[in-house]
C-alpha cells in the first residue's frame, strides 16, 4: 500500500464517520441519531441499537536526538559521525470498535510514516474468563513490548527488547481473566502463530510458533499495561508474570519490520533456527510510584550447523510522579524515571556484556495523550573475549500527541 492508497483509506473512514454522525431518519422522531463522542480512543460513533461502534484516532510523535537516535547494536555504531536528528518518529492511524455485537470487536493500526499495516485483529470477548482473537498483533510475551509506544514511561524500550521480543505475528489466541480481584486473580494468554513475523502470511515449514503467558495479580486486579502511575493508586497493585515461547524459522529476532537476524547470525533458511525462550516479569504501582522488570533467557539452535547459543537479559525500571495533586487542578504532572538494562549475547562468555543506564523526565499535559519527554542514556559495551570495549552518551527530547 503506497501513500496515496493510505491517504484514500483515511479519507474513506473519515467520510464514513461524518456520514454516520449526520444520519437521521426524518420519517420518525423516535429514531435516534448515531451517538458521537470523543473518548480516550479518539472519535467514537455508536449506532442507536448499540450493535456497531467505530473509533478513529491517531498519534504523532516528534523527536530530537543527539548524537544518534537508535540504540547501538555493534561496535561500529559507536564510530558513526555525530548528528543532530529531527524527525517524526511515529505517525499512527488507529481504527477499532465492535460490529454485530458489543463483544465482537475489531482493531487495526497503520504506521503512515513507514507505510506499514501493523495490526489487524478480530476479538470475541463475550466471557471475561474465555476470549479469542485472530489476525496480526503484538504478541503478549513481554510487558515492555506490549505497552504501546504512546504509553511508555521511558522514551523507548530497553536494549534487551531487540534480542528477546516476539513483536507482531499472525495467528490465533485464547485468553482470559479469572477470579478478578481475589488472591487467585490470574490473566492468561495462549497463542498459535505462523512465527515468521509481521506481514508473513504463511509459515516457512510445518512447525508453528507457540506462546503462553500467565499473570498472577496477587494484589487487586493487576497492573495496567501502561507506564507510570498517573492515577495515584490508593491501594497497591502488583503482578508476577511468566511466559514462554518456542519457534522454528529462518529468523533469530523480530521487530515491527518483520523477521531478522541478531548480530553474528547469517540470513537463515527455512527452519534453520530453533528458538526456545522464557521471561519472568514483575510490575507494581502504588501512590504515584511504579516499577517493572523482566529477566530473559533464550536458546538458539542452528539446525544446519548444530551450534547452540544461550542469551540472557534483564532490566529494572522505576518512576515517581512528583506532583500527583496537580491532576485535580488540571495542571501538568511531572515524573522522573530511571532504568538499568543488562544483556549477555552468550552466557558461556559472561564478561561479554552490554549495559544501558537511562534517566527520563516526563511532563504530562493530558496523561499519555499529550506529553513531553526528555531522556539521557549511557551505553557501555564490553567484549572481553576480544579485548574490546566502547561507551557513549545520548540525549533526546520527544513530544507525543494523540487525537
Amino acid at each position: 500500500m503506497d501513500y496515496r492508497k493510505a491517504f484514500a483509506f483515511v479519507v474513506v473512514f473519515i467520510s464514513f464517520a461524518m456520514s454516520a454522525s449526520a444520519f437521521q431518519d426524518t420519517k420518525s422522531d423516535s429514531v435516534k441519531k448515531v451517538d458521537v463522542q470523543y473518548t480516550s480512543k479518539g472519535f467514537q460513533f455508536t449506532s442507536p441499537d448499540n450493535k456497531y461502534r467505530l473509533q478513529i484516532g491517531g498519534r504523532l510523535q516528534f523527536r530530537y536526538a543527539y548524537p544518534a537516535d537508535q540504540d547501538p547494536v555493534s561496535f561500529d555504531d559507536f564510530d558513526v559521525p555525530k548528528r543532530n536528528i529531527f524527525k517524526i518518529n511515529r505517525a499512527r492511524l488507529k481504527v477499532g470498535g465492535f460490529a454485530h455485537q458489543p463483544w465482537l470487536k475489531y482493531y487495526f493500526e497503520y504506521e503512515l510514516g513507514a507505510n506499514r499495516l501493523l495490526n489487524f485483529e478480530v476479538k470475541a470477548e463475550k466471557w471475561e474468563w474465555l476470549s479469542f482473537k485472530f489476525g496480526q498483533w503484538k504478541i503478549e510475551y513481554t510487558r515492555e513490548r506490549s505497552i504501546s509506544s504512546g504509553k511508555q514511561q521511558m522514551m523507548e524500550r530497553s536494549i534487551i527488547n531487540r534480542p528477546f521480543t516476539l513483536d507482531r505475528q499472525q495467528g490465533v489466541s485464547m485468553y482470559g481473566h479469572l477470579d478478578k480481584g481475589g488472591l487467585a486473580d490470574f490473566n492468561y494468554h495462549f497463542s498459535i502463530l505462523t512465527g515468521n513475523g509481521r506481514g508473513a502470511r504463511e509459515n516457512d515449514d510445518e512447525k508453528l510458533m507457540y506462546v503462553g503467558k500467565v499473570f498472577w495479580n496477587f494484589m487487586g486486579d493487576g497492573v495496567a499495561i501502561s507506564g507510570s502511575d498517573l492515577v495515584h493508586q490508593e491501594t497497591p497493585q502488583a503482578s508476577f508474570a511468566l511466559a514462554g515461547a518456542t519457534n522454528t524459522s529462518p529468523y533469530t529476532r523480530f521487530s515491527s519490520s518483520g523477521g531478522g537476524e541478531l548480530e553474528g547470525y547469517e540470513d537463515g533458511e527455512a527452519g534453520q533456527y530453533k528458538t526456545d525462550q522464557w521471561v519472568f516479569e514483575t510490575a507494581f504501582q502504588f501512590k504515584s510510584f511504579s516499577w517493572q522488570s523482566e529477566y530473559h533467557r533464550k536458546r538458539i539452535i542452528d539446525n544446519l550447523s548444530g551450534d547452540r547459543d544461550h542469551l540472557a537479559g534483564f532490566y529494572g525500571q522505576g518512576g515517581y510522579v512528583l506532583n500527583h495533586e496537580a491532576a485535580s487542578a488540571g495542571k501538568p504532572l511531572y515524573e522522573i524515571a530511571a532504568r538499568y538494562a543488562y544483556y549477555q549475547p552468550e552466557l558461556s562468555i559472561p564478561k561479554n556484556s552490554e549495559e544501558e543506564f537511562s534517566l527520563a523526565f516526563n511532563c504530562f499535559f493530558n496523561g499519555h495523550r499529550n506529553k513531553l519527554t526528555t531522556d539521557v542514556t549511557y551505553f557501555d559495551f564490553d567484549r572481553a573475549s576480544v579485548n574490546r570495549e566502547a561507551s557513549s552518551w545520548r540525549f533526546r527530547v520527544q513530544y507525543d500527541f494523540s487525537f
